[in-house]
């Protein structure tokens, strides 16, 4: 195969690369590194007898990821405070023109989704990825991760089993989360600690990730009035402390989420978690290593 053959065919399947390493790692970083050692191994290697490029890439990398992800769990065991998913934006546009599957890729995607997949061991989390967001047949899989295809079906119904018990069970309108967000801005950037318990579930909860870098939560925040007591006092020092403050609505992990710009700098991304017409987690990434590209 010819070297400029070669790089087409490597870039053509990139995104499903990127797609595989980033829900199998959860940093746009790490994803990035797996995908370019994957393209090495591509470009240096013997290619002839590749006669499914695509599944010997998806091989490449998902092994690629497993090996990165075994020395990441060890490494976050001493992150300080809980972690979350670095934010990704998402629009799948016209390389996706099947609105079912949009849904299936932005489900796995999404940040509540892959929170639980870092409860899984590395081999059940591939499983799962391959499966679940991208459709591969269980005996691809068994040859991907060199198991047999029954184990493979048994990784398979656990890793199935402990997502499902903890993804969000309800879908929301658009329209419904777009309102409930427009309510949770407007009375966090007022200090309406009355208007905050009106959209949190009374069991709502905060996660905050600020890696020990910046201000954020070092445990998870429990109860409506506590999360709405610190939404209200972290709202008031970044007014106090920034004169240029900014708020966008973008999609991220494949659910409407907003980006908050603190003197022309990313400052943190928030998503709500809705169930039952209430916000039942406030997820909010501030750690700056995970923002860098959410300049644009």
């Amino acid at each position: 195969m010819a070297t400029d053959i070669a790089t087409d065919v490597f870039e053509e399947h990139r995104p499903v690369l990127m797609g595989v390493a980033y829900r199998m790692l959860g940093r746009v970083a790490d994803a990035e590194d797996v995908v370019q050692d994957a393209w090495l191994r591509w470009s240096a290697g013997e290619r002839e007898d590749v006669r499914e490029p695509r599944a010997y890439l998806v091989r490449i990398t998902t092994r690629l990821a497993i090996d990165r992800l075994r020395h990441a769990q060890s490494r976050r065991e001493s992150y300080v405070g809980p972690w979350l998913p670095e934010p990704l934006v998402t629009d799948f546009g016209p390389t996706v023109p099947d609105t079912a599957e949009k849904a299936v890729l932005a489900d796995s995607v999404s940040l509540a989704v892959l929170v639980v997949l870092e409860s899984l061991s590395p081999l059940e989390r591939a499983v799962f990825v391959l499966r679940e967001a991208f459709g591969f047949p269980y005996a691809e899989i068994a040859e991907t991760l060199d198991r047999s295809e029954a184990a493979v079906r048994q990784l398979a119904g656990r890793a199935r089993k402990h997502v499902e018990e903890g993804r969000p069970r309800f879908e929301v309108d658009p329209a419904e989360r777009r309102d409930l967000t427009e309510r949770f801005l407007a009375a966090a950037v007022d200090g309406d600690l009355e208007g905050l318990m009106s959209v949190l579930a009374p069991d709502a909860d905060l996660v905050g990730d600020s890696g020990g870098k910046v201000r954020a939560p070092l445990r998870v925040v429990e109860s409506a009035d506590k999360v709405g007591r610190f939404i209200v006092g972290a709202a008031r020092k970044g007014l106090a402390e920034h004169t240029d403050f900014e708020i966008r609505h973008l999609e991220v992990n494949g659910v409407e989420s907003v980006l908050f710009f603190a003197d022309g700098k990313p400052d943190s991304v928030i998503q709500l978690e809705i169930s039952d017409g209430r916000i039942q987690r406030v997820y909010i990434v501030r750690n700056p290593d995970k923002l860098g590209g959410l300049g644009v």
